[in-house]
């Protein structure tokens, strides 16, 4: 016997207001508005997160050389639990209208590799990079006092210039740049390595046939994956998300200027993690996936559920919808709230 589809509507009935606001959001000449919001907003968690700890980890270093603080407030450890954290909660909260994103090389290569519309992924990267920047102009603010404290600090220690567009300066908190003395093709294959171990481990998690990993895991995989790269492979330098390196760029460019463009190796730290996440899911499609594999029943749950939201199920066929709620009233025109499946626009198998 067939699990009956149950809407939220019929669960938990929402009020008019919030229902006549469905009614109209989901429309399809405005719903790519909230699914921007939720790429923003995803990215929000994710550098808010790590650039918070960023940030105590940086200062504290430098209250520490002053002898203002007794111990550090951070550590590369707390940095990428900090960036694990704000994925978690990105896909947890943001994924279920997006798709979860939340990285400029994961819309491209799901353009190229999984028929993503390309209008679509353009308003995805503007909308991550606008979340980036947020986060990390929402950051400096919150810490203000503290920054106006080791600026004073370094002013008179006469170390700001030398130290402030380095890893360990206050403007290397929100930009990406070089420890002195790193070579830029050492930290190119650094960052294409890393980038390409995170792309493998995000590919894997989105295969309906890998019954280890299932769509309640996805998120855990993924958070695991980024911070398993920050502890190991941080220091010769590594970005992973474009969004958050333009974002906090610009950010920091906001706030001192052109100097804190980046020279040569923004390029890299912008760029290179978008071929290495195409090389990884070259990797995980050419070699490890397998279309006679059998699709594992939380996946198939998965897709179940998104083809049958109940404005989705009317708009073209699916191999899924003999189990759809054919009493749905729900108008025809409406776009419905979006699943990875759905931004795809391809259904399991």
């Amino acid at each position: 016997m067939a699990q009956p589809i149950v809407h939220r509507g019929d669960f938990e009935p929402r009020s008019r207001i919030f229902k006549a606001w469905e009614n109209q959001r989901n429309k399809r000449e405005v719903h790519w508005l909230m699914e921007c919001f939720a790429e923003a907003l995803g990215v929000f968690f994710y550098v808010y997160a790590g650039v918070g700890s960023q940030t105590a980890w940086v200062t504290g270093n430098i209250l520490v050389g002053a002898k203002l603080a007794p111990v550090g407030l951070s550590s590369i450890f707390q940095v990428g639990f900090a960036y694990m954290g704000g994925i978690l909660l990105a896909l947890g909260i943001c994924a279920g209208t997006s798709g979860g994103h939340f990285n400029p090389c994961v819309s491209i290569a799901f353009t190229i590799f999984k028929g993503f519309p390309p209008l679509k992924a353009l308003r995805y990267i503007v909308a991550q990079i606008l979340g980036a920047y947020i986060a990390c102009l929402l950051v400096y603010t919150q810490y203000k006092v503290t920054f106006q404290e080791c600026t004073a600090i370094l002013t008179a220690a006469k170390e700001f210039d030398a130290l402030n567009f380095t890893p360990n300066g206050l403007a290397g908190i929100f930009g990406f740049y070089l420890l002195p003395g790193q070579k830029l093709g050492f930290t190119f294959l650094n960052e294409f390595v890393s980038d390409t171990f995170i792309g493998l481990a995000i590919w894997a998690s989105l295969d309906p046939s890998n019954a280890l990993i299932p769509p309640v895991m996805g998120p855990v995989m993924v958070s695991l994956a980024y911070g398993t790269a920050i502890w190991g492979f941080s220091m010769p330098g590594l970005v992973a998300n474009s969004a958050r390196d333009i974002g906090g760029r610009l950010m920091a460019m906001t706030i001192w200027g052109s100097k804190a463009a980046g020279g040569r190796y923004s390029a890299v730290a912008a760029l290179t993690n978008i071929p290495a996440m195409l090389f990884a899911a070259f990797l995980y499609e050419f070699f490890l996936t397998d279309s006679d594999r059998v699709v594992s029943r939380a996946a198939y749950e998965f897709g179940v559920a998104h083809v049958n939201h109940r404005r989705h199920m009317h708009e073209k066929p699916h191999n899924l919808q003999q189990l759809n709620d054919t009493e749905s009233q729900s108008p025809v025109d409406d776009k419905p709230t979006t699943y990875t499946y759905e931004h795809s626009e391809r259904a399991p198998r």
